[in-house]
């Protein structure tokens, strides 16, 4: 229990100096609030531009076996969000197979599939 207000001193302490000398931390330059891991003081990099009729994906070889792939279980927002390395897309699939009951698909289909993720909501890209 005691742990916890100096917890909170901690956290809040850096905070109210910045604001005390008028410096806004959450206000820097790029500064997303919706993805805090993303590097400060860089602007975010725009977003593709995605296709409506496949909830916002973007056009390439294997969008459409993507998207009907992943939203029979889950919104394309889910898959847009992501930001990760090839493997954990790898990993990712095996999870959803193995704990979430995704069927498995032929090797092509999964290849093309992962292709597309990986190409366009890798952090290796």
């Amino acid at each position: 229990m005691r742990i916890l207000p100096i917890l909170a001193l901690v956290l809040v302490l850096p905070v109210s100096a910045a604001l005390a000398q008028g410096y806004n931390p959450l206000a820097r330059p790029g500064f997303n609030p919706l993805a805090p891991g993303s590097p400060a003081g860089k602007p975010q990099q725009k977003q593709e531009e995605g296709n409506p009729e496949l909830g916002g994906l973007p056009d390439g070889k294997g969008a459409e076996e993507t998207f009907y792939a992943c939203t029979a279980c889950h919104s394309t927002a889910i898959i847009r969000q992501q930001h990760v390395t090839d493997a954990r897309w790898d990993d990712l699939w095996n999870w959803m197979i193995e704990k979430q009951g995704m069927p498995e698909y032929p090797p092509e289909d999964k290849e093309l599939i992962l292709g597309y993720l990986k190409q366009h909501f890798s952090s290796e890209r």
